[in-house]
């Protein structure tokens, strides 16, 4: 009795790890290594890159969207030939912002992410910028937005006329500044500040270009004007500028010009 109860203990126990070998073959086992593949961050959508590809211009990278549940995320940059092949990574450029920088014109840019947890890390890299061209001028033709505008192009100040004409007994004057860029495309946005030589002739004024590139400024009559007894010009000293850039820098242009008097 003793030894049939054994030898059916003992049958029990062979058809328990027979049934957890073929569970295991089956589901597989902890610690095979199978489990945790599964669970590493797999790529769904590419990475992509926002922002216009200008020196002095701002990327920005989005890490696209992953599976696996990554707890973190890493970016590097690379710089590449003109089709977007041949990339060599960028020192420092580790983070999600980039900006361009003179060493990348002539070149494609694209962002490397690497998505991490717990079992693993997989990369994913984003197509190539457009090339980044040798001006600091946009593409395309018409109207320029002055916040697309970066070193070496610069603001022109094309013309510049003063209405009415001036006497000495002229009390007030408007004053029309053009701005263009880029092989005369009229430049939109940009800030226009207008004051007369010597100052407290008229009063300075500041305006922003519209669409045509052009502004009106209306300044009124001050303690100072006219100048000099037999005063014949009115010099002018007007500056165009990119907003945020420094006064004298960026894209800024300067230049005086001087309007005639009429007859009295």
């Amino acid at each position: 009795m003793l030894r049939r109860h054994l030898t059916r203990t003992r049958l029990g126990l062979v058809l328990a790890v027979a049934a957890g070998v073929l569970l295991g073959a089956v589901f597989g086992q902890p610690g095979n290594g199978r489990a945790a593949s599964e669970a590493v961050p797999k790529n769904k959508t590419l990475p992509t890159i926002s922002g216009a590809a200008l020196v002095g211009q701002t990327l920005v990278a989005t890490h696209g969207t992953w599976s696996g549940s990554p707890t973190s995320f890493h970016y590097a940059w690379s710089r590449c030939d003109t089709t977007g092949a041949a990339c060599l990574a960028i020192s420092g450029a580790t983070g999600k912002i980039y900006t361009v920088t003179a060493s990348d014109v002539g070149h494609t840019l694209r962002v490397t992410v690497t998505a991490r947890n717990a079992d693993g890390a997989t990369t994913a890299t984003s197509a190539a910028t457009a090339v980044v061209p040798t001006s600091g001028c946009p593409s395309a033709t018409g109207p320029i937005a002055v916040t697309a505008l970066v070193p070496p192009e610069r603001l022109q100040i094309t013309h510049a006329s003063i209405a009415p004409s001036l006497t000495r007994s002229t009390n007030t004057i408007r004053i029309r500044v053009v701005i263009q860029a880029c092989d005369t495309r009229p430049v939109q946005g940009a800030t226009v500040f207008v004051t007369p030589i010597p100052y407290n002739q008229f009063a300075a004024a500041q305006g922003t270009t519209g669409a045509d590139g052009s502004v009106t400024l209306t300044e009124a009559r001050r303690s100072g004007f006219p100048a000099a007894r037999h005063q014949r010009l009115l010099a002018v000293f007007v500056r165009a500028s990119k907003p945020g850039d420094p006064a004298l820098g960026g894209v800024s242009a300067r230049r005086v010009v001087a309007f005639r008097f009429g007859h009295h």
